[in-house]
């Protein structure tokens, strides 16, 4: 299960998207504090309560809640109904009005919810963080029902995106294809370049520290972590790190010695060495300091052609 979120200005708009579809396609399964489901008399209400606060530019939430297409079985009209509800309880739209619609245009089971960010109460319902929030609930949602968890952007079907979501896949692909090859972000700026895709920094305020990032492709932007979080400025340098560290321990490893010892001639000094020392006289009268200096000497000696 997965949520997208899209604020807007109009209700008229997302009401008439949700409800207009061909027959069969559009089900209207439950509403929330809506005395009407006509298309129209239900953009006015939502409109009405909206009112209360003129000063919110956009008091629309279109949240779109998917399931994966192997739990469609499962996925009756009355456990859709309890999972959206449930869904708008934890996100803080417990009190105020929505409507929940049912669309069966796609492979795979989904709903359209409009939801009005102004409460009964006319107060303005938060949407602070409101991303990392849903993504949390929908995990919880989706294990508490038993349901699939998703692949994530690798399983989605390409080819049935249209605009800004088309674009930001394409972007998505891109970094996921010139990322590994990159040793520093020149190599990453021009293989995304090749690929159509421009790439800038946000810094903070007059300085040159960078905040974040951005990517342009067919005119349209987008930040790094709007792409997906792995793409967020932060995590990107990180992983170009890695690589650059990568490229150092492999360009040592191939690098030949300086002064390559030859073993057998250490061995054989050593051998010797050892011997006249230990032919040396004893002498009796207790520690000899000459021979005590001179096989520090050679345990000198011996080291440094280790270290050679």
């Amino acid at each position: 299960m997965i949520a997208k979120i899209i604020k807007g200005t109009n209700f008229s708009g997302v009401v008439s998207y949700m409800l207009s579809k061909e027959k069969g396609k559009a089900k209207v399964l439950a509403s929330n504090n809506i005395g009407f489901i006509d298309q129209n008399l239900c953009a006015d209400e939502f409109a009405l309560q909206a009112s209360m606060r003129p000063n919110v530019q956009k008091p629309v939430c279109h949240t779109i809640l998917s399931f994966s297409a192997s739990d469609a079985e499962r996925l009756t009209d009355d456990v859709m109904v309890k999972i959206a509800n449930e869904y708008l309880e934890k996100m803080g739209y417990g009190n105020t009005q929505s409507l929940i619609v049912r669309h069966s245009d796609r492979q795979h089971p989904h709903l359209h919810i409009c939801i009005n960010r102004i409460g009964n109460d006319g107060k303005t319902i938060s949407d602070r963080n409101e991303k990392y929030r849903s993504t949390k609930i929908c995990r919880e949602l989706t294990e508490r029902y038993g349901l699939t968890l998703g692949k994530g952007k690798k399983a989605v079907n390409r080819h049935r995106l249209r605009g800004e979501d088309k674009l930001r896949y394409e972007i998505f692909d891109a970094i996921k294809t010139v990322l590994p090859q990159s040793k520093n972000w020149k190599d990453f700026i021009t293989g995304l370049e090749q690929q159509g895709i421009t790439t800038r920094f946000k810094t903070k305020g007059n300085t040159d520290v960078v905040q974040g990032i951005i990517f342009e492709k067919d005119r349209c932007s987008f930040s790094g972590s709007k792409i997906d979080r792995s793409c967020s400025f932060s995590r990107l340098n990180a992983a170009i790190e890695r690589n650059s560290h990568k490229q150092e321990q492999i360009n040592l490893q191939n690098e030949p010695m300086a002064h390559p010892v030859d073993e057998s001639n250490f061995i054989t000094d050593l051998s010797e060495a050892i011997c006249e020392v230990f032919s040396m006289p004893t002498p009796s009268n207790g520690v000899d300091v000459d021979e005590l200096r001179f096989q520090k000497k050679l345990r000198n000696r011996a080291n440094r052609k280790r270290r050679i």
